[in-house]
């Protein structure tokens, strides 16, 4: 593919397809890491280049756990694409942070446990900075295409993810809300980790579907419950989109394309040719 891609979307439950995309073309990937979710579709949109890929599958078949993370994330960068949003849906641990609403989070909590969580794991080790997991220029941006569709909208906030794929308990749900805790999801993590890895920009359009099980006058969560919500917010979402690639510059001075310049430490001769080579995607302008 010759084209620029100027963002990639992630969807997650409840956003399979995305609608108004002009010159589409279905790109079946393999990368050293397997095949992704889906096969990720590309096209223009508001005229401008994107990639979009179902993370949990076609027809959702997929489990938060079982996600090919690494795959996902190397396909969209084999593609081209610098900038990535990935739209989620997530429960809430706030008051104000009600179902309907929309959250740009600027902090994550990885809860999860039996997941790959890194590209480094052959012989080349990298510790990624990630202070801070999402791009605050692209989070910016993003939180502003949110607001111009007149959704509620809430800018920051840490998001725990869980392993899933059960919902929360009460006792978990309440311990989440004492540490802190913005809102909750099952896929978040390490889908931030790997794009930052990738140095590509990443940030979440979290859809508050409900309000976990901790709430004592509200319904527990239930999947009947999320698939409203999105239902209702699909077309939020796309609007958003469209408005952040009205305001998306050609390029951001952010870091997160030098991620990591400062981050490989293993030595250089240390390093096994196959390794270089499943790598070199990422890695080829340090190495």
């Amino acid at each position: 593919m010759n084209k620029t891609i100027d963002l990639a979307i992630i969807g997650g439950s409840g956003l399979y397809q995305f609608s108004g995309l002009e010159s589409v073309e279905e790109h079946r990937l393999v990368t050293p890491f397997g095949a992704p979710s889906a096969p990720v579709l590309t096209g223009r949109l508001e005229g401008r280049w994107v990639a979009f890929l179902a993370r949990h599958g076609i027809g959702h078949t997929i489990m938060p756990s079982d996600v090919n993370y690494r795959a996902n994330i190397y396909a969209l960068k084999l593609l081209g694409a610098g900038r990535v949003v990935s739209i989620s849906a997530c429960g809430s641990l706030r008051e104000d942070y009600a179902p309907g609403h929309i959250v740009i989070p600027d902090q994550l909590f990885d809860h999860t446990k039996n997941r790959q969580r890194t590209f480094f794991d052959d012989g080349l080790v990298a510790h990624i900075g990630v202070a801070d997991p999402y791009c605050p220029i692209l989070s910016g941006l993003l939180e502003q295409a949110v607001r111009e569709t007149g959704a509620p909208t809430h800018q920051g906030g840490s998001f725990i993810t869980v392993e899933g794929p059960r919902f929360s308990t009460r006792a978990e749900s309440n311990c989440y809300r004492a540490w802190g805790m913005s809102i909750i999801g099952m896929t978040a993590s390490p889908e931030a980790f790997l794009a930052r890895e990738a140095e590509m920009c990443y940030s979440i359009m979290a859809h508050v579907t409900d309000y976990d099980v901790w709430h004592t006058s509200e319904a527990p969560v239930s999947v009947e419950m999320v698939i409203q919500t999105l239902n209702r917010n699909t077309q939020t979402a796309q609007q958003a989109i469209r408005n952040l690639l009205h305001i998306l510059p050609g390029q951001v001075s952010c870091g997160c394309d030098r991620a990591l310049a400062s981050a490989l430490i293993t030595d250089r001769p240390s390093i096994q040719p196959a390794t270089r080579r499943k790598l070199d995607l990422l890695v080829r302008k340090y190495l």
